[in-house]
């Protein structure tokens, strides 16, 4: 375990869940500073959200359980898929992990009391909720809930009579909310380690957050730009992007697809910096390759940033820009097959504990490969025109995002969520849960490969009737899905209720410094600022190296 000088908690053994400052009551949350409570605002929000954005999902489901449709009118179900996406892409996805568990744990991993800027990081929550309300308020406007889709093509959004105005002044809100956060986390990491603890001390955790914090500074700027370049155009009508008034609809696919491939890694990264800490607790060995996990984490940053226009092969580009862009997509996958390697390579002959968290962590990295993989097809120009706007992009991105950055959610919420609270959910129903949730996402998300190779356009309201077969499967397999995320929820939320109480301070055997502060954390986390004698990796690295020697 990482060796601190030892600190004493006289005076600060209040918990964070039981502290009375000068707010009592809901006030007490809601004008908190404190890192962690703005962990648990976010994460009450975003869960809420994830539960909506399901709902709409098994209703698009249930719409294409016949080829002629089910439950509502074609208008209806584009609301539908359009919702859905904003609400899962830039609700819960793109802000989950970093917000809950990076809020919460990021300072106290480093060794800090708190993260750099705290009342920015308040504002950075209440950014998030008029972003959550505007598009709620949209909703219920006259004209009705946006209807293009969440990548807001051009000529569809700005032709469209919906509310498209509250809905992208939403989204650029939600933006500031995702670079405040950044700006914090990069400078916390910079100018709060713990004394002794250099940049290869610090957990992979915080490496992935720290390549996260990078794109969302640099490139969210950018998609902020182009949609309220969009509301310019809506009102003023101004020739930005519109063809009929001299404007360049590729030129809007080129700004929107500079943000939104990077969100991607924003996505991805943050779940994979919780899969390459929970993989060696319960294999009981150090990471391997710890350097070339962390440096992975910024080499996926960088290479993930410079391949947008691939999804714009269909769209028309000049054969050498088609090309480079197509190498860059095969070359944006070493970087990810180094942590699948190095996570692989650490769970062999390990001495495997097959904890609820580890399960959530082998299915991220079995979903995440075939998400990967079914990419690597697409950076393929031929392959890519016939497949692009068919159901096999559909079942890519639900395997990258919610196979992904998904089950890295549910990962992290069975690791860490006793710790956060100090309640044991029961692990057998999580471990029912798990299964019947792995069993009904593949039931659910694997057909639309196949309808997709067959030629089945993505966002299509009716369907030729030898598509149904894929479609019913893929239906059912939403129902089981479903009973597992009830499953699992309902375990979670009961244990927080009448869980077992936990109050060991290392409840898994974890080795960065969140297992070292109380159960519920308290407070200020610490005393005294830890300092670190010897780094949570190298520590047992250079014990094998040792033996290694002696051998």
């Amino acid at each position: 375990m990482a060796e601190t000088i030892a600190t004493s908690h006289n005076g600060h053994d209040v918990s964070y869940l039981d502290y009375q400052g000068k707010h009592k009551g809901i006030l007490g949350w809601v004008l908190s500073t404190d890192h962690k409570r703005i962990g648990i605002l976010y994460m009450i929000a975003i869960l809420s959200f994830f539960m909506v954005g399901v709902t709409l999902g098994v209703l698009m489901r249930l719409e294409l359980l016949t080829p002629q449709g089910t439950i509502v009118g074609p208008q209806a179900y584009n609301e539908f898929f359009t919702v859905h996406g904003i609400i899962m892409i830039f609700f819960v996805v793109i802000p989950v992990i970093p917000a809950v568990f990076g809020n919460f744990f990021l300072p106290i991993m480093l060794g800090a009391k708190d993260v750099a800027f705290p009342r920015l990081n308040l504002l950075s929550w209440y950014l998030y909720i008029i972003g959550v309300a505007l598009i709620l308020l949209s909703l219920v406007l006259p004209g009705g809930a946006a209807d293009t889709g969440w990548t807001f093509y051009i000529p569809y959004s700005v032709r469209t009579g919906t509310n498209m105005v509250f809905t992208l002044t939403a989204v650029f809100i939600l933006g500031f909310s995702s670079i405040i956060t950044g700006l914090n986390f990069l400078t916390t990491i910079h100018r709060m380690r713990a004394p002794g603890m250099g940049w290869f001390k610090m957990p992979l955790f915080s490496w992935a957050l720290y390549a996260t914090s990078w794109i969302q500074v640099i490139v969210t700027p950018i998609i902020g730009i182009t949609l309220l370049m969009v509301v310019v155009e809506r009102v003023f009508h101004v020739g930005i992007f519109d063809p009929t008034l001299g404007g360049d609809p590729v030129l809007f696919q080129h700004m929107f697809w500079m943000y939104s491939h990077p969100a991607v890694y924003i996505i991805i990264l943050p779940a994979m910096g919780v899969i390459s800490e929970i993989i060696p607790v319960f294999s009981q060995r150090t990471i391997f390759g710890y350097k070339f996990i962390a440096y992975s984490s910024i080499g996926i940053a960088v290479f993930g940033s410079l391949v947008w226009a691939h999804h714009m092969f269909a769209a028309g580009m000049a054969n050498s820009a088609e090309f480079i862009f197509s190498l860059l997509t095969f070359l944006v996958a070493i970087p990810s097959a180094i942590k699948v390697f190095n996570w692989t390579a650490t769970l062999y002959k390990g001495s495997i504990k097959l904890e609820p968290p580890l399960l959530y962590a082998l299915a991220f990295i079995f979903l995440f490969s075939i998400g990967g993989l079914t990419g690597i097809i697409q950076g393929a120009l031929n392959v890519d025109i016939y497949i692009t706007h068919t159901y096999f992009i559909v079942g890519h991105i639900h395997y990258v995002v919610f196979g992904g950055t998904g089950f890295g959610l549910f990962a992290a919420l069975h690791y860490w969520l006793p710790k956060m609270f100090g309640r044991m959910y029961n692990k057998k129903v999580a471990k029912v849960g798990f299964w019947v949730t792995f069993i009904g996402f593949n039931i659910l998300y694997f057909p639309f490969f196949i309808l997709g190779w067959l030629g089945m356009p993505r966002r299509s309201y009716h369907y030729l009737p030898e598509y149904q077969v894929y479609h019913v499967i893929s239906t059912i397999g939403s129902w089981i899905l479903v009973i597992g995320l009830l499953i699992m929820f309902l375990n979670l939320l009961l244990s927080l209720i009448n869980g077992k109480k936990v109050t060991e301070a290392n409840i898994w055997g974890g080795e960065t410094l969140e297992w070292t502060v109380a159960t519920p954390p308290p407070v200020e986390n610490f005393e005294e600022i830890p300092q670190m004698i010897e780094g949570p990796y190298e520590y047992k690295q250079n014990e094998l190296a040792v033996e290694e020697e002696v051998k």
